[in-house]
């Protein structure tokens, strides 16, 4: 198909709100639905144009999902696109989030850690920094409330037991699950995360707010530490004991039995 500049240049047949009504939304390719958000496109090139850039650029194959990673500086690196596209195309990623989010808390079992986990994918297999998310519980284990305590770097965010257990008092929370990701994509448990989550055990344990479970969110993928038997054998190790040096075994998302002392991600 030859490249044109204008909306108005395409067959009628082509032209994304002419084949919106006549063939339904879902006849709509990915750039044609980017197409109708984006409204108009730049001197040099059309809304569809400019669409398939934003999507295909660089060779990449990410498309749509290349929405859920790129910033503001991102896009208007792209020629055509301004302050006002890339606010709109990050408000686009928010609202696929939040309908996730949404979705998933309709669903929401606490004591499921698959639930959990669902819950936060959406937001965490595609964050470019790692994240520390608590999730709130009530004496009666009933949710309170999300909350973000720590964004980090692509592998590390530097968050205290402190800072924890000030999110959980400030909330009243009687006991929380700790969310956290990894940006690389693999949820496998580091040396650090089995630390601090023995840490908060011992501290817990001090203060009665136990912290239920630790779970790990990788690319469409989750470790929990209660799920892969992590803290049983936590709870298990004496108070004297280094725990950066006690052996863990453990299941892995594929279902492979690992043994580790905890490994960099």
């Amino acid at each position: 198909m030859p490249e044109h500049k204008l909306i108005a240049d395409l067959p009628a047949d082509l032209r994304p709100y002419e084949k919106c009504e006549a063939c339904g939304v879902e006849a709509l390719t990915d750039a044609e639905l980017l197409a109708v958000i984006l409204k108009t496109g730049s001197r040099e090139k059309s809304a569809v144009l400019l669409a398939e850039e934003i999507l295909y650029s660089e060779d990449s194959t990410d498309g749509l999902l290349r929405l859920m990673h790129w910033s503001q500086e991102d896009y208007k690196a792209i020629k055509g696109v301004g302050r006002v596209k890339a606010l709109q195309l990050l408000c686009v990623a928010e609202i696929s989030r939040r309908i996730s989010r949404r979705r998933a808390e309709e669903h929401l079992k606490l004591n499921d850690p698959a639930s959990v986990a669902g819950y936060y994918m959406e937001h965490l297999r595609h964050a470019n920094e790692e994240e520390v998310h608590l999730m709130l519980l009530d004496s009666r284990n009933r949710f309170i409330r999300s909350v973000m305590v720590s964004r980090g770097t692509v592998n590390r965010s530097a968050v205290s037991s402190r800072e924890i257990f000030t999110a959980a008092l400030k909330n009243r929370a009687a006991a929380f699950i700790m969310i956290h990701n990894h940006p690389s994509g693999r949820p496998t448990p580091s040396n650090d995360d089995i630390v601090m989550t023995f840490n908060l055990m011992r501290c817990g344990r001090m203060m009665n707010i136990p912290i239920r479970d630790s779970i790990i969110i990788g690319d469409n993928c989750f470790i929990s530490f209660v799920d892969s038997g992590i803290m049983e054998q936590l709870d298990g190790v004496p108070e004297e004991t280094d725990v950066a040096d006690f052996k863990f075994i453990y299941e892995t998302p594929d279902g492979v039995m690992a043994e580790e002392t905890g490994i960099a991600y």
